[in-house]
């Protein structure tokens, strides 16, 4: 799911085009050798400081996603309180405009946690085989755990999620989850069969509960929050940074390392930063640094946004489906590939807990368009291998969904989707309604340009390592 609110439609575009061309494996930006006697030029510090614009990214990025979505007295569906949910109960329709590539797959559940004072528990009921998962990530986006249906089961579980300076004991009926940073975002999709599902669903979501260790046990009632007039909820994450000069940046970033305490791998790194007077958790100060230096500085951010919105030759399409990278959730060092990726889709989910390839062109490589018919066909055995459930959701170029008068917005397997008599199944992507027999295989498309995702939660393994890739989108007469 992409958790990003408010997004622009240049922001969309930019999703388009990064789906559209695979995620760019952007080498990370060269500076050119700098003696060790030697102070840097100019021109090496505006290099260094874009490497630092690169790598801080993502940390900044969450940092002002926390800020928006915890500034709340009570939980809504997007906005909580630190260390309480929020509760998304109903799917949306054509009309939401606010998160982009929404799904009707599931009902999530959303959290921010602080756990620099104790460690705070997540408990869960028996799901009784439902699918769903917890997603935790760290302030620097990794996915450090999922508990759920496809790691611990769907039994119901208590979970203790420690900081990493917490030292303590837990009891002997909590399960302990390390958290790298104080600081953490739970993303839960709960697997949702439709409106008709909806309350087996609230039934589960109602128990989900974060509790705080020391009140764990007893009845106990979450603090409301309260509103910080300073916190801008009108300008998206995302629009925030790029509104920064690259000194503000790396002074927030530093100080953000203070508590976001760097991986022992990015240690190169942060040598090449301290040759321009970045530490840290210290102000970044340039009054070392030349009117020249500081110019090149301060332009920064802007020159890394245009480089790592700009699509270049490294796709990575099959069958005209855009498949993400492995490394999703797991980025250790590639710093460009982590920093696109909180660009265009904060809060990715492992591979093994979702996979979603996408299209925007048929398999013979032209745009998708509402003016053509489309088919997607799977062989009997080769539909999409998921453990839980997969789908295939529509969308007009600016990443919503496609209104029609059926409200249809997906096609997934739980549905009671028509086969053909020799096992195989057919998918109909037209703006015109199919035979009646077709129907029910049918998503409808809008009059120009659409794209399609296509989702496989707790994907096989034959998913994952390539055996088996999406059949292409096919023009059909």
């Amino acid at each position: 799911m992409d958790t990003s609110l408010g997004l622009t439609r240049c922001l969309n575009v930019l999703k388009r085009l990064a789906l559209q061309f695979g995620f760019l494996a952007v080498p990370l930006l060269t500076t050119t050798p700098i003696k060790a006697q030697e102070p840097p030029s100019d021109e090496q510090i505006g290099e260094i400081a874009q490497q630092g614009v690169v790598y801080g990214l993502p940390l900044i990025l969450m940092d002002l996603t926390r800020q928006v979505r915890t500034n709340a007295v009570e939980p809504g569906p997007f906005l909580a309180p630190v260390n309480r949910l929020a509760q998304n109960t109903e799917y949306h329709d054509a009309s939401y405009k606010v998160v982009v590539r929404s799904n009707v797959d599931s009902l999530y559940s959303m959290a921010w946690l602080n756990l620099k004072a104790e460690p705070v528990v997540l408990s869960v009921p028996d799901t009784r085989g439902r699918f769903y998962l917890f997603q935790m990530l760290d302030m620097w986006t990794d996915v450090f755990a999922s508990p759920g249906t496809r790691t611990t089961g769907s039994d119901a579980a208590n979970f203790a999620i420690v900081g990493p300076d917490w030292k303590g004991t837990l009891p002997a009926n909590l399960r302990e989850i390390k958290a790298p940073t104080n600081d953490v975002w739970l993303i839960a999709p709960t697997q949702t069969n439709g409106p008709a599902d909806y309350p087996a669903v609230h039934t589960i979501q109602n128990q989900y509960k974060l509790t705080p260790l020391s009140s764990f046990g007893p009845p106990y009632i979450p603090p409301n929050g309260a509103l910080d007039q300073t916190v801008d909820m009108q300008t998206p994450p995302v629009q925030q940074v790029a509104k920064l000069g690259g000194i503000a940046f790396l002074s927030r970033l530093a100080l953000l390392m203070k508590a976001n305490r760097p991986r022992p791998g990015d240690a190169p790194m942060l040598a090449r930063l301290s040759r321009i007077g970045f530490v840290p958790g210290q102000p970044f100060a340039t009054t070392n640094l030349s009117s020249g230096a500081q110019e090149r500085v301060e332009g920064a951010v802007k020159a890394v946004l245009a480089r790592l919105m700009a699509p270049g030759p490294n796709a990575h399409l099959v069958n005209g489906w855009s498949i993400p990278p492995a490394i999703l959730g797991n980025f250790g060092t590639n710093y460009a590939v982590r920093a696109q990726v909180a660009l265009v889709g904060l809060a990715a989910n492992l591979p093994a807990d979702t996979i979603y390839p996408t299209a925007y062109v048929d398999a013979e490589g032209q745009a998708l368009s509402g003016a053509k018919r489309y088919v997607v066909h799977f062989d009997k055995n080769e539909l999409p291998p998921a453990n839980a459930f997969w789908s295939v959701t529509m969308y007009t170029p600016d990443s919503f969904f496609v209104p029609n008068k059926i409200g249809r917005y997906a096609l997934s397997s739980w549905m009671p989707l028509q086969f053909e008599a020799d096992g195989s199944l057919d998918l109909y992507l037209q703006k015109d309604p199919p035979s009646a027999a077709q129907q029910q295989n049918w998503l409808p498309a809008p009059e120009g340009p659409f794209n399609v995702t296509m989702r496989l939660y707790w994907p096989k393994p034959e998913a994952l390592d390539g055996r088996w890739v999406p059949p292409g989108i096919r023009e059909t007469k």
